[in-house]
């Protein structure tokens, strides 16, 4: 296990150039870094722990091998990062974090981290492996461990932060891990929103992000976070839906990242977009996916004839729903926006070519409509289908679902060259001038109907629009 490190230290075009610049100083890789590299897998980041020299002097003086920006993190416990101009390549090393050991001892540092994979520390020119609590042990069995208790007492952001790596892991949890979330799982309230928006989607970034939500809800900690999990953890299984509800969310969760590991690179390359709030579409999508379903508690009826459960538009009320939950968690206004509308569509496209006498028109009028998020929109739907097998879906259905989907993505990828935005051709104050009115609701709804026009196609011109306007009822 050393070997292998000392080997990746020796290739690795950042740590060699740190470490043929600086030969005197003590200097140790630890946390993800390591990780990563026992694990052979790729990391963005180096995060490093020097001795004998102020990090933040360190961090200045890297900044003459790299070209890179300094930005302090925290200045108070001396933590500063530099991002190397690469950073668009994910393949490459792009930011380095540097830091002094906390009490300037690196054995108290490591003894202050969350789990005992996060706690082995490697110096860079002797290859010595400082392993204090069994981190790679715990790597080599697929265990998640921690350290101390207080240290998710000191801070419970970590508890998610559990979750998180097994997202990207897929580690087991011990038992006494497990306890020990349980024990302060309602301490998850008190750190920055902001700071546990970032985990979320780090955990929503992972491969296994569905394992993670299953474990989550076995220590209370997912409705901790997301409090509408007690409504969907109401919804039973039906005819139609297989699993309940939370479970079904979740497996929407897990279809979207199968169908991506097996898509072609057009859908994978639009997926690992990073559009909006730092993170993948992929990211996004399957948190989409997780919350698509949670308008189904307030608009649930059960037929008395049939006894088939009704959730009339809980489309509409799970979108609006999102935007307040997401807000609360400090998304921006375009992550907000992508999951809203993701969750609004997620029947679009499933009911659109359902339709046995659906045309190029109508599937036109959904790529405007959708704009850059066909791709996603189409993935969320197929996943919903996926997810969904209760005794009254055959495979049949399934399987004719699935194909009049891949028609419709194919229809896509067939007419992109094609799209253009819509042009917008008039605005509000036109609109009142030509019609002579005030700003109203009445102004709303042209402007709305006018948008509609367009998509079908039905007006293209600004002169089709002020007679569109003239005519409107």
């Amino acid at each position: 296990m050393n070997t292998t490190v000392q080997e990746k230290i020796k290739t690795d075009n950042i740590l060699s150039k740190i470490a043929k610049a600086f030969p005197n100083n003590k200097i140790y890789i630890v946390g993800g870094t390591v990780r990563d590299f026992i694990m052979n897998k790729e990391s963005s980041d180096r995060d490093i722990i020097v001795e004998g020299i102020n990090a933040k002097n360190f961090a200045e003086d890297l900044l003459n091998l790299f070209d890179a920006t300094l930005v302090p993190l925290d200045e108070i416990n001396n933590i500063y990062r530099l991002v190397l101009k690469n950073s668009e390549d994910i393949h490459n090393p792009y930011m380095i974090d540097v830091t002094n050991p906390i009490e300037g001892s690196l054995e108290r540092d490591l003894m202050r981290r969350d789990l005992t994979i996060n706690a082995i520390a490697v110096e860079i020119h002797s290859g010595f492996v400082t392993d204090m609590f069994g981190g790679i042990s715990d790597i080599k069995t697929g265990t998640l461990n921690y350290i101390e208790e207080i240290n998710f007492v000191d801070d419970p952001l970590r508890l998610l932060r559990v979750y998180r790596f097994q997202a990207a892991t897929d580690f087991k949890l011990s038992g006494d891990l497990i306890h020990i979330i349980c024990k302060y799982t309602d301490l998850i309230a008190k750190p920055a929103r902001e700071r546990i928006l970032y985990e979320l989607m780090k955990l929503f970034n992972g491969e296994y992000t569905a394992t993670a939500l299953t474990n989550m809800n076995k220590t209370w900690l997912l409705e901790e976070i997301f409090p509408v999990v007690k409504e969907l953890k109401q919804i039973p299984p039906n005819t139609h839906h297989h699993l309940g509800l939370l479970e079904h969310s979740i497996e929407t969760v897990n279809q979207v990242q199968l169908l991506y590991n097996e898509a072609d690179d057009r859908v994978k390359d639009h997926l690992n977009k990073c559009d909006f709030g730092g993170f993948s579409r992929l990211a996004h999508l399957k948190l989409a996916a997780f919350l698509h379903d949670i308008g189904k508690f307030s608009t649930w009826t059960i037929e008395k004839e049939t006894g088939r459960h009704r959730f009339l538009k809980h489309d509409d009320v799970g979108s609006k729903m999102s935007k307040k939950i997401l807000k609360y968690l400090s998304c921006s206004n375009k992550q907000i926006e992508y999951v809203s509308t993701m969750i609004k569509n997620h029947i679009y496209p499933s009911a659109l070519m359902s339709d046995p006498e659906v045309n190029e028109k109508a599937m036109m009028r959904y790529l405007r409509k959708m704009e850059d998020n066909v791709i996603d929109n189409i993935i969320l739907a197929m996943a919903d289908r996926l997810s969904a097998r209760g005794e009254a879906v055959s495979d049949e259905m399934v399987e004719k679902n699935i194909a009049n989907l891949n028609k419709l993505l194919n229809f896509y990828f067939d007419k992109i060259n094609e799209l253009e935005p819509l042009p917008k051709l008039l605005d509000g104050n036109e609109v009142m001038g030509i019609l002579k009115i005030k700003q109203s609701p009445k102004l709303g709804n042209i402007l709305s109907a006018l948008h509609e026009a367009q998509l079908d196609g039905d007006v293209n011109t600004k002169d089709e629009a002020i007679k569109f306007v003239k005519n409107y009822k």
